[in-house]
């Protein structure tokens, strides 16, 4: 399994991560072996939200790695906060603390790797924002701080009153959701994939040394884009080619479109499926050409001015 550094800390994590949104549908017994599984392929990173299944995907976390034989600092665990679902946002220092405590108590652990705020916050007060991750860092609960969903600018606001640095920008990527990528190719153009959505959030983010997370690396309209989704019959075909050729899935090649771009984009992937983890994984080992990559994108329904 490749490894990345994570943004300017010298945490070292596979390249590929699972994403922990969906376990609470997996029984204590069967997670326990699926993190064994995991980590067995080279997975030590593992990513959180104080919201996933309304806190159940920590705490059956929590119980489950008690079963493995995987010790604590083998693996980097992530999570979010800032999200109240159905309600608001909330950034303030007094959400922040007390999802922090939340979070550690049902994971059953002493320290988070990393936190991240997971949608900006339209009444975001920097200032608490940086309280909340000074206390959070002093008290050693929190060893690493990002962001998820953000803008460019919206991370220099909150840059600009942390005492430490952001490591971390979560973003949806896929090759059909390809937004970051689309309007810096579409420069200049009218077309549609040339607006502006995310504020050229790759160069921002390779510029300033955070490392992107890509969620959601498999879906399109409809669900999922690879196999049987109608919607995406070219990218079918590209990816079907190109998994003979390399003797893997396309779900292997899917992923591995991702881990080719240069921004050293690590990807999450939520699937609680054995053997598709296992695809995953292996694209760690796939260096797709320029040609391929670019014919790839093509085939998902994107130009080329």
């Amino acid at each position: 399994m490749k490894t990345i550094k994570i943004g300017s800390t010298n945490v070292n994590a596979s390249a590929v991560g699972l994403g922990c949104m969906r376990i609470s549908q997996m029984g204590e017994e069967q997670l326990a072996h699926y993190l064994d599984h995991c980590v067995s392929l080279g997975i030590n990173f593992f990513d959180h939200a104080d919201i996933y299944g309304d806190g159940e995907c920590e705490r059956i976390f929590g119980r489950a790695l008690k079963k493995t034989s995987i010790k604590r600092s083998e693996i980097i665990i992530q999570s979010k906060c800032g999200i109240v679902p159905g309600k608001m946002y909330d950034m303030s220092r007094e959400h922040i603390i007390s999802s922090v405590d939340n979070i550690l108590s049902r994971l059953q652990t002493e320290y988070l790797d990393f936190l991240l705020l997971h949608r900006p916050d339209a009444l975001i007060e920097p200032e608490e924002v940086a309280r909340a991750f000074d206390e959070l860092k002093s008290s050693g609960k929190v060893r690493n701080f990002g962001v998820s969903n953000f803008r460019p600018m919206q991370i220099e606001l909150l840059k600009r009153h942390l005492e430490g640095p952001l490591s971390v920008c979560q973003m949806q990527l896929s090759l059909p959701h390809s937004l970051m990528i689309s309007q810096g190719l579409e420069a200049n153009m009218t077309s549609s994939g040339a607006a502006d959505r995310t504020g050229d959030i790759i160069d921002y983010c390779r510029l300033n040394g955070l490392t992107i997370q890509a969620w959601s690396p498999f879906s399109g309209r409809n669900g999922s884009f690879i196999e049987d989704n109608s919607g995406y019959p070219d990218l079918n075909w590209v990816l079907g080619e190109l998994s003979g050729k390399y003797g893997v899935t396309k779900t292997t090649i899917a992923a591995a479109w991702i881990l080719r771009h240069p921004a050293n984009i690590q990807l999450l992937s939520g699937t609680t499926n054995f053997g598709r983890i296992a695809d995953i994984a292996k694209a760690t080992n796939i260096e797709l050409s320029r040609e391929e990559w670019y014919k790839l994108y093509l085939s998902a329904g994107h130009i080329l001015p």
